[in-house]
């Protein structure tokens, strides 16, 4: 509950803090309009439930776009749904002009949707190095064999791949943390780890699932940070779940506010935290 009371106290301010808009983000009119996701009319059930119903949205290219709602909503569902893990019963998802419902995860991932998570998938006993490198994965064209002997093709490949990762440890200031066991990192470094994995996969768009959730005051700045240097590096589009309602309202474009599955605000953040269906679903009662 006091969690909760903290998310509905953010939802319903009124006047964003003169740094709401960090330097390097873009605002919403001067996102590029080009469309990249286009989410239609999903429905997604689970027998007599209804976890997703009618929901549609859409993303743009280098946009931060933001999905709140109460525990419950049905934001999960969503990423769920655009990563192949559910195929919803109704409705259509289009990355650029490739139609998603129905392709496997591994697809999709070839496709350029990357995601994290909010519980760290890790790999403990590997390095740092290592567990980005995995991200390298579908990438890769070298076969088992030529891998195991790695000489010719194998090295080259490896080394520009490495290469690669080397600019994701510089970007997110992972450097001495370069050969420490995933198993051994602080939580806010690991994290930041499971980012860089996921930007190691070179997507078109990112799916962020509650990047700062567990971390301290200091640790959701700094994660905040980073992510406003990706989009300004990478020019790359996002998709944010997120529970922490002053990080979303600081850093999105736009937000996207479902209750029960159902979508009931869109805009921008200043308009969505004013939405009385939005402080009547934090608060629990009448706005």
């Amino acid at each position: 509950m006091e969690h909760l009371s903290a998310e509905a106290r953010a939802v319903e301010r009124t006047d964003a803090p003169p740094d709401a808009v960090p330097d390097g983000q873009s605002s919403v009119d001067s996102l590029d309009e080009t469309v990249l996701l286009d989410v239609r009319d999903v429905t997604l059930r689970f027998g007599g439930v209804t976890a997703l119903d009618g929901v549609s949205f859409d993303v743009r290219r280098g946009e931060l776009f933001a999905v709140i709602g109460p525990n419950g909503a049905g934001k999960t569902s969503i990423f769920n749904c655009l990563n192949g893990v559910y195929r919803p019963q109704q409705g259509t998802i289009t990355l650029g002009d490739k139609r998603l419902v129905g392709r496997a995860p591994a697809a999709i991932a070839a496709l350029g949707i990357a995601r994290t998570f909010q519980n760290l998938g890790l790999f403990e006993h590997l390095t740092l190095i290592d567990n980005l490198m995995l991200g390298r994965h579908h990438l890769m064209r070298t076969g088992f064999l030529t891998g195991m002997l790695w000489w010719g093709r194998a090295k080259r490949e490896e080394v520009r791949h490495r290469a690669a990762v080397e600019e994701i440890v510089e970007l997110l200031e992972l450097e001495p943390y370069r050969r420490t066991p995933a198993g051994l990192l602080p939580y806010g470094v690991a994290k930041r780890a499971e980012l860089g994995r996921a930007l190691a996969m070179e997507p078109t768009l990112l799916l962020l699932d509650e990047p700062v959730a567990g971390m301290n005051l200091e640790e959701t700045e700094d994660m905040a940070r980073y992510l406003i240097e990706v989009r300004r590096e990478l020019d790359l589009a996002m998709i944010l779940v997120e529970h922490d309602m002053r990080l979303v309202m600081d850093l999105a474009d736009r937000v996207l506010a479902l209750d029960f599955g159902v979508v009931i605000a869109s805009g921008t953040p200043d308009e969505v935290q004013r939405d009385p269906k939005v402080i009547e679903a934090y608060l629990g009662g009448a706005a």
